[in-house]
């Protein structure tokens, strides 16, 4: 019996998946299922959804959710449990019917090409759930992002064949292109355009803070907190 099964990320052990105790970045199986029981849960919460009344914090939680299983993002086992928590509460509160989680050794244990389309599909929803919170933090949203969150899962939760999938992917595609629209005007109307800025490369003597990803948000704050302290910050600015 595998302890975890992760194959998300380019690390993955031997090009397939982790599937010990620990996966090659340091998540460890506990939070691995975790995160897998996040996703069940998010299934579980869509079809919800689909009989129910999904409102703005429902939407919220579901992008939070989904960012909070991406690659190093989150391995604090405590928080991913709240979170699994938050989503079952919410899912009682749209909708009064019985609408189960999804069990997902069911699509890693199925069909490799079934599984192999649904993952893409559930790693591009992953993805986007990061552009999507990252605007909502900004106050843009899209209604068409949103409800495809919703279909998708539930999707990925039904027995579908290889021919009812590839439009599923393809259209996953056609929305990450929209939410991506969605996160750049939310960026350039909160902070005006980018422009080609030159930047010193030299590592500057005294504390410093190195910061990783692409949340303009939470580097200006940082920025606002740290101004006249002494403190220099690095970042690759992804």
């Amino acid at each position: 019996m595998k302890d975890m099964f992760c194959f998300q990320c380019q690390q993955t052990a031997h090009n397939t998946g982790c599937e010990g105790k620990a996966g090659v970045c340091g998540k460890k199986a506990d939070t691995a299922n975790y995160q897998d029981e996040i996703i069940g849960a998010l299934i579980g919460l869509s079809r919800a959804a689909k009989d129910g009344n999904p409102t703005e914090r429902t939407d919220a939680l579901m992008e939070k959710a989904l960012f909070t299983t991406i690659t190093n993002v989150n391995f604090n086992d405590t928080t991913i449990r709240e979170i699994i928590s938050e989503v079952q509460q919410e899912k009682q509160r749209i909708s009064r019917g019985e609408h189960p989680d999804y069990d997902m050794k069911k699509l890693w244990d199925g069909d490799e090409n079934i599984r192999s389309l649904k993952s893409l599909v559930l790693f591009g929803l992953k993805g986007m759930a990061a552009y999507a919170y990252h605007a909502r933090v900004l106050r843009h949203t899209c209604r068409e992002v949103d409800e495809f969150f919703y279909e998708a899962l539930f999707q990925i939760g039904e027995d579908g064949s290889q021919e009812s999938l590839l439009p599923l992917v393809l259209k996953t595609g056609n929305i990450n292109l929209k939410c991506l629209e969605l996160l750049d005007h939310a960026n350039t109307q909160t902070y005006g355009d980018p422009v080609p800025t030159e930047v010193p490369l030299t590592i500057e003597k005294g504390p410093f803070i190195v910061v990783s990803g692409h949340d303009l948000h939470d580097m200006k704050l940082l920025l606002e907190q740290t101004d006249g302290k002494g403190i220099n910050i690095y970042t690759h600015s992804e």
